[in-house]
């Protein structure tokens, strides 16, 4: 019969050494770069439009644009220390300030719009469907990859680490957007805008939950 001293031994003689994973921060800050990098590659194939650069000089284009960016930034930390176990669910507050800042300063720019270009066209399409679009397709590629940058970390709570990471993607490319459409936001924009967020943080969650706990690393 192996007795507790000898088992400790076998157990600790066939042990494979396991790689401790960066600290949540420094992975963020890696998944960040490789966005900044998607980013700038899609400007050196596309470029950026023509204005785009030139409306940052208004107040208010640049604090919604800094506000949205920042939401999506402090998601992604979000969800890599939610993925840590043991770590507060607080961190899912995180992203709430530049959130509602972001909603803030682009419902402000759509009643302003209305006011003084009146409501004729608002609640059309046309160029609102281009940035439904736009967030949709640039969230996905950064959603797959946060998935993968998730998945070590067997997070107990799965639904709430993606939630979060979906938010961030599509902050991310919300902001990015801004490079690539430069309009004044509409309500049809706004509204559009907030449709495209929820539906990434509905399929994200619902797809990658039942997965992320039991991804193999």
């Amino acid at each position: 019969m192996t007795t507790t001293p000898e088992l400790i031994e076998q157990l600790a003689r066939d042990a494979t050494p396991v790689k401790r994973l960066a600290s949540p921060l420094q992975r963020a800050c890696l998944f960040l770069a490789g966005v900044v990098a998607l980013v700038g590659a899609v400007i050196l194939v596309r470029g950026i439009a023509p204005g785009a650069l030139e409306r940052f000089s208004e107040t208010r284009v640049l604090l919604e644009t800094a506000a949205t960016a920042l939401t999506g930034v402090a998601a992604i930390v979000a969800a890599f220390s939610l993925a840590i176990p043991g770590r507060s669910p607080l961190w899912m507050a995180l992203p709430l300030p530049p959130l509602a800042l972001w909603l803030g300063v682009s419902g402000y720019g759509c009643y302003r719009n209305w006011l003084v270009y009146g409501a004729d066209g608002s609640f059309a399409l046309g160029r609102s469907a281009d940035c439904f679009i736009f967030i949709l397709t640039a969230s996905i590629p950064m959603a797959i990859a946060l998935f993968f940058a998730l998945r070590r970390a067997r997070p107990l709570n799965a639904g709430a680490v993606l939630a979060t990471g979906a938010l961030g993607v599509a902050g991310l490319a919300a902001a990015a957007l801004q490079l690539f459409h430069p309009f004044d936001v509409t309500v049809t924009d706004l509204a559009l805008h907030v449709v495209a967020v929820g539906l990434i943080v509905a399929l994200v969650t619902a797809i990658g939950a039942p997965r992320l706990g039991h991804a193999k690393a």
